[in-house]
């Protein structure tokens, strides 16, 4: 991996202890600047990381930059903002599973994880949609349903021959977003933000690593 790749995970785990020191102190200015600062880290480990130089990387990259706006729309208050950050990050994840079908799917691989992920999926819709205002359910479960397919594919490209760490990156990214569901939708305070926030960025700073390993497999 290059200095360039480590240089943004740098960037990204040091923004993200000032994030994470502004969330416990409510530090609402400071949030404004770490958050985009460790976002723009992932951003250049995956150039780092040759992203631009493939295919399949040029899809992450799109999709990363696509996940740096869904971080910046999210930062402000009120529906309009969280429903603009939800749609970028659909977006984001639609760019990672453009970059799973241009490396190679195994659909067997991707059918033998279709039924747990779905069941999944399922039951957390079905807790958290009572808690969802009604304008934005059907957001809420379109991506749900592109989250899913990411977590899918990436079960497939691994089958097909790609790294591990695709599907690593995929889960900790999903599991990322069962925290933003608490925070948005019930309340859940800063103990929540403090697994979620490192789940995303370090699902982040995989998948950028991926481009790299790809070439490496």
């Amino acid at each position: 991996m290059s200095v360039t790749y480590w240089i943004g995970a740098a960037i990204t785990l040091s923004a993200l202890g000032v994030l994470l020191f502004a969330e416990a102190r409510q530090l609402r200015p400071l949030k404004f600047i770490a958050k985009p600062t460790a976002s723009t880290g992932f951003l250049i480990a995956a150039w780092g990381a040759g992203a631009l130089e493939s295919p399949y990387g040029r899809w992450i990259f799109a999709a990363l930059v696509l996940c740096w706006w869904g971080d910046v729309l999210l930062m402000p208050r009120g529906k309009a903002f969280f429903l603009a950050g939800l749609v970028a990050f659909l977006l984001g994840h639609l760019g990672f599973v453009g970059a799973f079908w241009v490396s190679g799917v195994d659909w067997i691989w991707a059918g033998a994880a279709a039924a747990p992920a779905c069941l999944i999926a399922g039951g957390v819709l079905r807790w958290l949609l009572p808690q969802v205002p009604d304008e934005l359910r059907g957001a809420v479960i379109s991506y749900t349903s592109i989250i899913t397919a990411m977590v899918i594919l990436s079960v497939g490209c691994v089958g097909a021959g790609g790294t591990i760490w695709i599907v690593i990156g995929a889960v900790f990214f999903w599991v990322s977003d069962i925290s933003v569901a608490l925070d948005r939708f019930c309340g859940a305070g800063f103990l929540n933000r403090a697994w979620g926030l490192p789940a995303y960025f370090i699902a982040c700073l995989i998948l950028a690593a991926t481009p790299a390993i790809q070439t490496a497999v």
